[in-house]
């Protein structure tokens, strides 16, 4: 995974973003974990199976949805709940079967 590190992407207050399997992190953080490293490698896996542009869409649409709903819309995202759930388990993308974000 390609890291970029600047003082643009992303906002101020956040650590990083994965666009298109690029990780952008703010500048003050270079020390990313290994825990962060696989939540966010476990993101670029759901990217490539649904073709990048329909993840985006897809998570955006769920976000939306999700602020109607009880709880913390980001982290009931499917996306978020299976990085969540799984960034602990450095060897979980070597197990993970295709679209898991909808299993359970």
């Amino acid at each position: 995974m390609k890291i970029i590190y600047n003082n643009i992407i992303p906002f101020k207050g956040f650590l990083a973003i994965n666009l298109f399997g690029v990780l952008f992190v703010r500048g003050t953080y270079r020390d990313l974990s290994a825990t962060v490293l696989n939540h966010e490698k476990i993101h670029t896996a759901q990217m490539k199976e649904l073709w990048y542009i329909p993840f985006y869409v897809i998570y955006l649409l769920e976000w939306v949805v999700q602020l109607f709903m009880p709880g913390n819309a980001y982290r009931n995202i499917s996306f978020e709940r299976e990085a969540y759930d799984n960034e602990g388990n450095m060897s979980y993308l070597t197990n993970r079967k295709r679209y898991a974000m909808w299993r359970k």
